[in-house]
């Protein structure tokens, strides 16, 4: 035998034993896939769910990286219990009856990522219990019945980024509970019993950029709920019943992009609790029974792109409503009570993009003029809007509408307001005069009333515009006398009328006069009014209120003498004669000044009757 081929022979009997040691090891190290189970060995995955489990199977494979759990029976975590399975990455546990997890239960599973335990009946989570997770970035307790979380519960999960603790009986959440969760991204506490925002417990979570809260029966959220949580970005609230105002103050501190709240009872938008928010974008108040969306109070969010409002009570957008939002792009107002939307209630109509005007009862005239030439390129999220209150236009869609159509059909009628006639109104001083101002046009016109300081005036105070369209003036006085002027107004135009009113003043001549000078020091109670310092009297009223104060005088004094009178017979024997001392004042202020104590008194004599 040649040394080449002696060579080659030793080669290959090297290569055969390896191979045969090889084996021999990976036979040793490899385990049977347990009975209730999948394995695949390619995906390094066990797959356990339905399988009637009571335990943790003992003989999973060691190189296990996905491990199913679900969906069995299994009541208990006890200390250790995956520490054969150092290499798992996710551990899936929901849908289960577990009800106790020891502490430590986890230990061992260094590089665990996901672990689920929802829908199981955890009622409390002991401290410790996550202890040796120190990559585990999701966490889901989810649908279980925990009472509340203890101070320093999750202290070990320092990689943390999702925490789902969704429709849990939460009722309070210690102060210190979320202690260590320092790289939190996300956090959903839905579906809890606790009645009020866990404000001091969130304040452990600095780097915390979403926070979700579903189905909470608070009815107000407080002032600074949210406070040093500077870096959210995302505030989602859901589904709170008797939610009816936001304080003033309840999301100072906070630089949002994004706030949802829906299915709440917000009668109004929270403008107020908003206008610090000028890094928002998007800001969804769908579902509330919101009515309107007032003129010049979203300016302040300089950079809101989107705003949705579906399903609520809306009736108007005034016009200006988006004043000052140059950056919005998308509104979604669909399944409201919607007439019309104006171009002039826009910043710039030319950076819409998407309009969601479906299911309002629309009433296609001149004000939905501007739409119609942008439905070739404006996104109406396949739901155009449609005419429903035009017995002419009733179920068209703005898209059927042809060129040629348009100026025929999209009309509207300025009002005129009716009896024009020149008007002029007389009303004695301190009585209540009533103006009527009634028009008409299509669209209805809304009427206004300017004073004779032209300035509009409102719907309270003494002198007001009704919702009818009348002028009241209550308690005339000689000053509200003027020129007052009825503004009708649509999207066509306006009409005006002027009324004159004169309030006749009080006739100071007509009677006999005389003022009390000298007796009352106190000013007029309304010198805007009178300008007058002095107080008539009227000479008749006069002599009847001082005979009715001398006899109530002589008639007390005739009972005082002759109540005494009796007393005194009654009383036999009396003395007629009283003699008083007494120190006077000169000589308490003399005596003070020397050195003695002496005091000089007098001395005087009252006969009694």
């Amino acid at each position: 035998m040649s040394e080449g081929s002696a060579v080659h022979q030793w080669l290959c009997w090297g290569a055969l034993y390896l191979l045969a040691a090889r084996v021999a090891l990976s036979s040793e190290t490899r385990r049977p896939c347990p009975q209730s189970c999948h394995c695949n060995s390619v995906l390094q995955e066990v797959n356990c769910s339905d399988g009637q489990l009571t335990t943790v199977p003992n003989s999973l494979p060691q190189n296990t990286k996905l491990l199913n759990l679900t969906h069995n029976k299994m009541k208990t975590l006890v200390h250790w219990q995956f520490q054969s399975l150092p290499q798992l990455l996710d551990l899936d546990l929901s849908d289960n009856i577990m009800a106790l997890i020891e502490v430590e239960a986890f230990l061992g599973l260094e590089r665990l990522i996901t672990l689920r335990l929802a829908r199981n009946h955890l009622k409390i989570i002991p401290v410790g219990v996550f202890a040796g997770l120190p990559e585990l970035k999701l966490l889901d307790i989810s649908s279980n019945e925990i009472l509340v979380f203890l101070d320093f519960t999750f202290r070990d999960l320092t990689a943390l980024q999702f925490f789902k603790a969704a429709d849990n009986d939460l009722v309070f959440i210690s102060h210190q509970a979320f202690t260590g969760l320092t790289s939190l991204q996300e956090l959903h506490l839905d579906g809890c019993n606790l009645t009020a925002v866990p404000t001091e417990a969130l304040t452990q979570l600095s780097g915390l950029r979403s926070l979700h809260f579903h189905q909470l029966g608070l009815a107000t959220l407080q002032n600074y709920s949210f406070r040093q949580l500077e870096h959210l970005k995302e505030l989602v609230i859901t589904s709170w019943r008797w939610l009816e105002t936001l304080s003033g103050n309840s999301l100072f501190g906070l630089n949002l992009t994004s706030l949802t709240i829906r299915h709440c009872n917000l009668r109004a938008v929270p403008y107020i609790p908003l206008h610090h928010l000028v890094y928002l974008v998007y800001l969804d108040l769908s579902f509330n029974p919101i009515t309107d969306i007032h003129r010049n109070l979203l300016g302040e969010l300089l950079r809101l792109q989107e705003l949705h409002l579906v399903g609520g009570s809306l009736l108007r957008i005034e016009i200006g409503a988006f004043k000052g939002l140059a950056h919005f792009k998308l509104l979604n107002v669909s399944r409201n009570l919607l007439t019309t939307l104006e171009v002039g209630a826009f910043h710039s109509v030319d950076t819409l993009k998407t309009l969601g005007l479906d299911n309002n009862p629309l009433a296609c005239d001149c004000r939905l003029l501007w739409a119609v030439p942008r439905r070739l390129y404006l996104d109406f999220r396949g739901n155009p809007p449609t005419c429903t209150t035009s017995d002419q236009l009733q179920g068209r869609y703005f898209l059927d509408f042809t060129e040629s159509e348009l100026p025929g059909l999209l009309t509207c009628r300025q009002p005129r307001i009716l009896n024009r006639r020149p008007r002029e109104v007389r009303v004695d001083q301190g009585h209540t005069v009533g103006v009527y101002c009634v028009a008409e046009g299509d669209p209805l016109p809304s009427v206004t009333w300017i004073s004779p300081q032209l300035k509009p005036l409102s719907s309270i105070g003494r002198i007001r515009a009704l919702s009818n369209g009348s002028l009241e003036v209550r308690y005339a006085q000689p000053q509200d006398s003027g020129a007052y002027l009825c503004v009708a107004s649509n999207a066509a135009g306006n009409d005006s009328l002027p009324v004159s009113l004169h309030v006749r003043a009080f006739p100071l001549s007509s009677e006999k006069h005389f003022r009390l000078k000298g007796w009352f020091a106190f000013p007029s109670a309304s010198p805007g009014l009178s300008g007058k310092q002095n107080i008539p009297f009227d000479v008749k009223t006069l002599m009847v209120a001082a005979t009715i104060g001398f006899l109530s005088f002589f008639s007390s004094v005739s009972v005082c003498f002759i109540f005494m009178f009796f007393w005194s017979k009654s009383r036999g024997q009396i003395k007629h004669t009283a003699t008083i001392a007494y120190v006077p004042r000169s000589a308490v202020s003399s005596s003070n000044g020397g050195k003695g104590n002496y005091m000089e008194t007098s001395r005087f004599t009252m006969k009694l009757i």
